[in-house]
């Protein structure tokens, strides 16, 4: 997957803080980052629950500080919380269900529906003995881990911005 392409960042752009594997590198540069996808998705204001709006909060701050896994984990609970909230009508649905039902942009429920395959395969490891990937390519990992999370705070906003209140 092209991460900077999902993520909203023009091919053969390099941002400020970057490394030279292309992740923000301090905690400053992605509060920047998260300061300015707001700027840019947020047209007018949203009303959300206290809820989701708990678990914005800490999505942002896993991601500012580098927790890339939780801060995945934590923007796809939000972004379920906000579907609940807006589209549920009765009954208790699966993320994938909310998804597929919301009216939501289609390239959105797409990168949805990615966001969601990729956490399931940290939150239900099938097979926690093969892990030499992992050890062998620790780097590797967090990079990916990385370019996800800017991938679901990207998403994160995109869903929860969706239905401003102008």
């Amino acid at each position: 997957m092209n991460w900077r392409r999902a993520a909203g960042i023009a091919e053969g752009s390099v941002r400020a803080g970057e490394s030279k594997r292309g992740l923000l590198v301090s905690e400053e540069d992605r509060w920047k980052l998260l300061v300015a996808l707001d700027e840019e998705l947020l047209h007018g204001g949203v009303i959300l629950s206290e809820w989701c709006s708990f678990l914005v909060r800490e999505s942002d701050v896993a991601f500012a500080n580098g927790a890339y896994l939780a801060c995945i984990l934590t923007a796809l609970s939000a972004i379920e919380t906000h579907l609940r909230s807006e589209f549920q009508k009765s009954g208790k649905k699966r993320l994938v269900d909310l998804i597929d039902s919301s009216d939501l942009e289609p390239e959105l429920v797409c990168d949805l529906h990615t966001l969601r395959r990729y956490r399931n395969q940290w939150v239900h490891v099938s097979d926690p003995w093969d892990d030499q990937e992992l050890i062998q390519n620790p780097v590797q990992c967090e990079d990916e881990l990385g370019r996800m999370a800017v991938f679901a705070v990207r998403a994160l906003r995109r869903t929860i911005y969706s239905n401003p209140w102008i």
